[in-house]
């Protein structure tokens, strides 16, 4: 008997492309990260550490939603609780949205014939349990049967589904492997529990860039967006200090301005301590070492200590600039101007490289009201700044006259 197979294959170049009709959620910053609205039928997994607010997000997503049915699945708290967190974010109150405490899959499914939602949230994956495995909920079996089932109904139904995840000790989504392939979209939720600001940070993105961040803000009313993160980052202070300089770093298309904080002291306890929190610590022994090697900055019998402020965590190696800055002044305990503003990355021979969006980082340091920007000399063809001087160095040891002689 002949197998007979629905599905043919198509040119390429023959085939129409169909314009995605995107939910906006309400926030912009999640619209952000996620490419510009939620796609429907997609499915979007968010996880992060144990009480950094992935559920209000959730509650505020399901809130804040228009004209859109949405039904909040929680196997974690009860339907009262659910309620108490809905009041305490003063969101305007819909009544499009249903909640339901369930962790039995098909009992969901039946709900959700009922219901007929346009947007499904879980809350959480490892809490959910299908009839179909005998296995305890949270087994890698059950996490596979039920993001599986979960995510048959959201494309053939073209229903957005999200699912939160809890992550391991080491950072990781919890469950297996599976899981992050079977999305579409894994968002990390990131912060410091010290610190009052999330990050909402895309690892997985099937219809958008995974370079983009959307920043919140946690207050006791809930998550609030943060449209201008630069200036909250960087701290205003009435005089100046030795040791702080400020970076103009890119996040995905997003330019910020970042504070970055040194200390170097006389090592007393013997071998000299590195710490840094918010940079890569081999890249701080690496500037380090360029400094010694090349500019004559000896830091062998210090300890030295970086902190990125605001608890945010860059990689741009532009901000190299502001770091040897900062140390500098740290060591010579002379103050940079606060009006004055770093881009740059250094190589091993102590040449200042150019960095890519230098446009961007320059309008941004304007806009915040920045009277000078160190860039690199090989950035070259820039547009008119009329309000800040870009002044161009190709080594170290030019930028170190400028500022300490």
């Amino acid at each position: 008997n002949a197998v007979s197979f629905d599905s043919v294959p198509h040119l390429l170049s023959e085939v129409k492309e169909s314009s995605l009709n995107r939910i906006h959620s309400g926030m912009k910053e999640l619209d952000r990260v996620l490419g510009g609205g939620i796609v429907p039928g997609s499915i979007i997994l968010l996880g992060g550490d144990p009480g950094i607010g992935k559920s209000t997000l959730m509650l505020q997503l399901a809130l804040c939603l228009k004209n859109i049915k949405v039904l909040y699945v929680s196997g974690e708290e009860s339907v009262s609780q659910i309620k108490l967190r809905a009041s305490r974010l003063k969101n305007e109150t819909t009544n499009d949205c249903y909640i339901l405490n369930e962790t039995n899959l098909q009992a969901i499914f039946s709900h959700i014939e009922n219901i007929k939602p346009q947007l499904l949230i879980v809350d959480s994956i490892q809490t959910l349990q299908s009839s179909l495995i005998e296995s305890s909920a949270g087994s890698v079996s059950q996490i596979r049967e039920t993001a599986s089932e979960l995510q048959q109904f959201a494309k053939q139904s073209s229903t957005p589904v999200f699912l939160v995840g809890h992550i391991t000790k080491d950072g990781m989504l919890a469950g297996p492997k599976i899981l992050e392939h079977i999305v579409d979209v894994v968002l990390q939720f990131e912060g410091d529990s010290n610190y009052i600001y999330r990050l909402v940070r895309a690892a997985k993105n099937r219809f958008g860039s995974i370079a983009e961040i959307g920043i919140f803000e946690m207050l006791q009313s809930g998550l609030r967006e943060v449209e201008n993160p630069s200036e909250i980052l960087v701290s205003h202070r009435d005089e100046d200090t030795s040791g702080v300089a400020i970076a103009a770093t890119m996040e995905g298309l997003r330019p910020l301005l970042i504070e970055i904080q040194t200390l170097v002291t006389k090592a007393v306890y013997g071998n000299p301590q590195r710490s840094s929190t918010g940079f890569d610590i081999r890249r701080l022994n690496m500037l380090l070492a360029v400094l010694d090697k090349k500019c004559g900055q000896h830091f062998g019998t210090h300890d030295v200590f970086l902190n990125v402020a605001g608890g945010i965590r860059t990689d741009d190696t532009a901000v190299d600039l502001s770091i040897i800055a900062a140390l500098i002044s740290s060591v010579t305990d002379i103050p940079l101007s606060a009006k004055d503003c770093f881009v740059g990355e250094l190589s091993l021979s102590g040449e200042i490289r150019p960095v890519s969006r230098i446009e961007q980082r320059i309008a941004e340091a304007q806009k915040l009201g920045y009277n000078r920007i160190f860039i690199s000399s090989g950035n070259q063809q820039l547009g008119t700044f009329p309000s800040i001087k870009v002044i161009k160095i190709s080594k170290v040891s030019e930028m170190l006259k400028f500022l300490f002689e």
